[in-house]
Parts: structure tokens; C-alpha cells; sequence
């Protein structure tokens, strides 16, 4: 896990987690952590799984073993509740880990995610992908082929350059941990039932450009969550804390002064 400037920030508020998305790695984090930081917040940016600093893994494919590292890395650092954003992969983990550890999720922010499961032909399109990407001769053709969905049809036309890096870090990404989150993903299991029992501040974000996930999924995901609500971003893609960074802190900030309204009024945040 990336080290944290603001670590002896944020006495009394509740530690913030950020989960990137694939095949990226927390860097995509870097412009909202530092905003969120500047205004006073404890904010962990880990890397997952075979991405950026992480090591990989042995492990069968599985989302809930990202999320399990990720709960052994709290204990670590002797955090316990924190408030959970994530980006697509990163929504997907964070929505295991709202599975398997509730009690520590004190706010919920899932970013470009749906609740459901995938379905057969979605999964069997991503397990095809795993197997493309390990190919040594189709590699750079199909991620420079697919990778341009991740952002919104406004970013690739204004910023060419943000292109150029979301392009150069997925295909820097090492290809057996693509493909292991590929797998991991297809074999997510549906979370809405732990999105209904989730009584915590919660925030769904959607780029209004989003071509992965579709706006009527976002809003299938909010209404699932009881103290949930949709925000959505124009001229935004998959990828808002890289498209819109400023607008996810905003976002985000807000998400965490209603997890401090909640706790001061006495309901359980975690």
C-alpha cells in the first residue's frame, strides 16, 4: 500500500480508502488523494493484486482474496472501519470486501460498478480477453484497441494526452495479472444483497459518457442502497478520478462529511 502524507491527518475522521480500476494502478488516484489530503483526510491509495507495487498472486482468480489483502493491511496499520471508494475493478473489490468484512465499511463510494453479476456472454467476453492478453502476439493490438472505452468520447477528443497514458499504462500492466483480475471479475458474485444491508452513506458516480456501464445500471445500484445516491458526470467516461478528479473530491468530500453528520449523531457507521 502506497505511503500516506496525510496520515497524521484526519484525527476522529474515518480513513479513507481508494481502489483503482483495471488495468491501471493507484496512480490513477493520485490528483483526488492529493485534494482530499489537502483538506484534511487520512487516504490510502493500494495497489491490488499484481498492479504497481503489489506482488502478484498464486491464488485462484478471486475478488474476495483482493479484498481479504486488503482487510490484513488494515489490521496492519491498525485502522479498522474506513470509507470505501472504488473504480470499476476497484468498485468490484470494494463491493466484496463490503461482503466478507461489513462492519468495517463506514462510507461507500462505487465509481463505473454495477451490483449485479456478470452475465454468461459478459463473463465469457472477459475470460476471452484474459487469454488474448497473454498472447505475446495480440497483446499490444487488442489493449490499444480497447483501452480508448475506458474514457469518455469528450476526454479522447480534448485530451489526447490522457489517452496516451491510460494507453501506456495498460500496456506497461504485467499481462498474467491482467488476465488473473480478468478471470476474478467474471467470477464476482452479485452483491445486492449486501448493498441492501449496507445502512452507511453511500454514493454511486457514473460518467454520463460511461460506455462499460450504463446509466440505468448505476441507477439499479443506488436504489439498492438504502442511504445511497447517484451522481452523475458529463462529459465523463469510466475512468471520473482520472476524467474529473476535482469533481470525485468534491464528490467524495461530501460523501465523508455525511459519514461524520452519522456518527456524530450516534448511528453506527460501521
Amino acid at each position: 500500500m502506497s505511503a500516506d502524507p496525510g496520515a497524521d491527518q484526519g484525527a476522529g475522521r474515518l480513513p479513507v480508502v481508494l481502489l483503482h480500476a483495471l488495468p491501471l494502478d493507484s496512480s490513477m488516484w493520485e490528483a483526488t488523494a492529493r485534494e482530499l489530503r489537502a483538506r484534511g483526510h487520512r487516504v490510502l491509495t493500494p495497489d491490488q493484486c499484481g498492479f504497481g507495487s503489489a506482488p502478484a498472486t498464486d491464488r485462484a482468480p478471486s475478488l474476495d482474496h483482493v479484498a481479504d489483502e486488503l482487510a490484513r493491511e488494515l489490521d496492519r496499520q491498525g485502522i479498522g472501519a474506513v470509507a470505501l471508494a472504488g473504480c470499476s475493478m476497484g468498485g468490484y473489490v470494494a463491493m466484496a470486501f463490503l461482503r466478507r468484512h461489513p462492519r468495517r465499511v463506514g462510507a461507500l463510494a462505487l465509481l463505473a460498478a454495477r451490483s449485479t453479476a456478470d452475465t454468461a456472454e459478459a463473463a465469457g467476453q472477459r475470460l476471452r480477453f484474459a487469454e488474448a492478453v497473454l498472447d505475446d502476439a495480440a497483446r499490444a493490438r487488442i489493449v490499444t484497441a480497447t483501452t480508448p472505452s475506458l474514457l469518455g468520447a469528450t476526454t479522447r477528443a480534448r485530451r489526447p494526452l490522457l489517452l496516451e497514458r491510460v494507453t501506456g499504462l495498460a500496456l506497461a500492466a504485467p499481462p498474467r495479472s491482467v488476465a488473473w483480475a480478468q478471470r476474478a471479475i467474471a467470477a464476482r458474485t452479485d452483491s445486492t444483497a449486501a448493498l441492501r444491508a449496507a445502512e452507511v452513506p453511500a454514493v454511486v458516480v457514473i460518467g454520463a459518457e460511461d460506455e462499460l456501464v450504463s446509466l440505468d445500471e448505476a441507477c439499479a445500484t443506488a436504489e439498492e442502497l438504502p442511504n445511497g445516491r447517484l451522481v452523475t458526470l458529463p462529459g465523463v467516461g469510466h475512468l471520473a478520478p482520472l476524467e474529473a478528479p476535482e469533481a470525485t473530491a468534491e464528490i467524495l468530500t461530501g460523501l465523508l462529511a455525511q459519514a461524520q453528520i452519522t456518527a456524530g449523531a450516534g448511528v453506527a457507521a460501521c
